[in-house]
């Protein structure tokens, strides 16, 4: 690799994402990607030891709740290191906070592989790249708590009936990450099961209910898998 490569590590719970954005990173002659991981208890180990030029990070597979001081410490722990967030979540708030953090940019997940390349070589530039779609207008419910993609992604295949490691298996992420979404469905639905949260999801219009109805308790057989 030449001595100007940009040196990216990438961080994604989508193993099938992770692994072609690392094949077509790698392929550009001046990009090097030199580690990736899916797990975020491991990133900051992993940024301390490869010390990359650039970590692209999709917070979403943070916890809501720690995500600013995450990205914090990643921008901290190794001055040389920017990092260019990289996710499906578009919500302005959280947007313009990771900005305010000092993060290189922001873009969306629905851009293009060009408008990709081009914010990891702009790294070293003093500007930010920012790549947002407007907010689409119909939302699923007009009041009540807001589900990620991903959390309602999950509590749809919950409600058809699959257990957390077929959850994972399908979705491309870890059973771990499974259970933290569900966690974080239960916090915002103020649910004790899931049989529960599916209930109040779909009351709420928070999933869709149109092909498949409410679980229903089981008085006999084999009980729910557990979150």
């Amino acid at each position: 690799m030449s001595g100007t490569s940009v040196r990216v590590l990438i961080a994604d719970e989508n193993s099938l994402l992770r692994e072609a954005l690392c094949l077509l990173l790698d392929s550009q002659p001046d990009i090097e990607i030199v580690a990736q991981t899916g797990e975020v208890a491991e990133l900051a180990g992993l940024v301390a030891g490869t010390r990359p030029d650039l970590v692209l990070f999709d917070v979403h597979m943070a916890p809501a709740a720690d995500r600013e001081a995450i990205v914090n410490r990643l921008l901290h722990g190794v001055p040389a290191t920017r990092v260019l967030i990289m996710s499906m979540l578009d919500h302005p708030g959280l947007v313009r906070s990771l900005l305010d953090l000092g993060v290189q940019g922001y873009l969306h997940k629905s851009v293009g592989y060009a408008a990709l390349v081009a914010a990891v070589r702009a790294h070293r530039g003093p500007y930010q790249t920012v790549a947002v779609p407007m907010r689409p207008a119909r939302s699923r419910a007009s009041s009540g708590p807001a589900l990620s993609e991903r959390e309602a992604e999950v509590l749809t295949l919950v409600a058809v009936a699959l257990s957390n490691r077929q959850i994972a298996l399908r979705l491309g992420i870890s059973e771990g990450t499974v259970k933290r979404h569900l966690s974080n469905v239960f916090a915002k639905l103020d649910a004790v099961s899931r049989l529960d949260a599916v209930n109040k999801a779909m009351s709420l219009r928070l999933i869709d209910s149109s092909d498949q109805p409410p679980l229903r308790p089981r008085t006999a057989g084999r009980p729910l898998a557990a979150a």
